[in-house]
Order: structure tokens, then C-alpha cells, then sequence
């Protein structure tokens, strides 16, 4: 199967974020299916990378970083993280900047769609 992740939510100050990568790792894990993950509104800034959270804390960058280990590919919406002042540059290796064009050919490609 053929899975698209849209993340809406900041990285940290609501756990919907959190629980998409989880949920997205969760499924990539098993190898047999297909993953992609869309950042876009607030969720851009989850590609930040330098996150530093305390010790016992989650880090949204350390799962995006085992997303990408696991094949999971991450587009980021390019107009939100213009709106935010983040550039490729300021982004965790590995993810890309993407438009609504990419959002709705994935959209399009994936099987089963799911919204944080």
C-alpha cells in the first residue's frame, strides 16, 4: 500500500505532529509499504534542524531522521516555510521543498491519505 502523511501542526506545543511521524514510522517500518510525508503550515518547521529538547523529550528531528533511514520520502511546503523564514538550508538533510503541485500528485498516488 501506498501511504501520504500531511502534518499541519508545529513540532512541540501539540503532540498531532509527534503522532504522525510515529505513525508514519510505524507503517515504514514494515519495508513492504510505500511512505510519504507532507509538512506544511506550522508542521514546516518540523524540518528544522538543531531541534534541542531535554533529555526524556522527544525531538521531531531525530524521527524525521528515521523516517529517511526507513525510505519515507518528506516534502515540505514551499510557501510555508517562505511565511516562516526557513530556508533548504535550515532543514534536516534528506527532505525537500515541494509545492501544492507535489501535495497533489501525491494525493493522487497514494492509496491512503492521513491528516494531523
Amino acid at each position: 500500500m501506498k501511504y501520504l502523511f500531511i502534518l499541519n501542526d508545529p513540532p512541540y506545543g501539540t503532540e498531532r505532529s509527534y503522532n504522525g511521524f510515529r505513525l508514519a514510522n510505524s507503517v515504514g517500518q514494515s519495508g513492504s509499504d510505500e511512505v510519504k510525508v507532507f509538512l506544511m503550515g506550522d508542521a514546516a518547521s518540523c524540518a528544522k534542524a538543531g531541534q534541542k529538547t531535554p533529555n526524556g523529550y522527544y525531538n521531531i528531528e531525530k524521527m524525521i531522521q528515521v523516517a529517511l533511514k526507513r525510505n519515507i520520502q518528506i516534502g515540505i511546503c514551499g510557501s510555508c516555510m517562505d511565511a516562516r523564514g526557513i530556508t533548504q538550508e535550515d532543514t534536516v538533510a534528506g527532505t525537500d521543498r515541494a509545492s501544492m503541485q507535489v501535495l497533489t500528485e501525491w494525493t493522487l498516488w497514494a492509496d491512503k491519505t492521513l491528516v494531523f
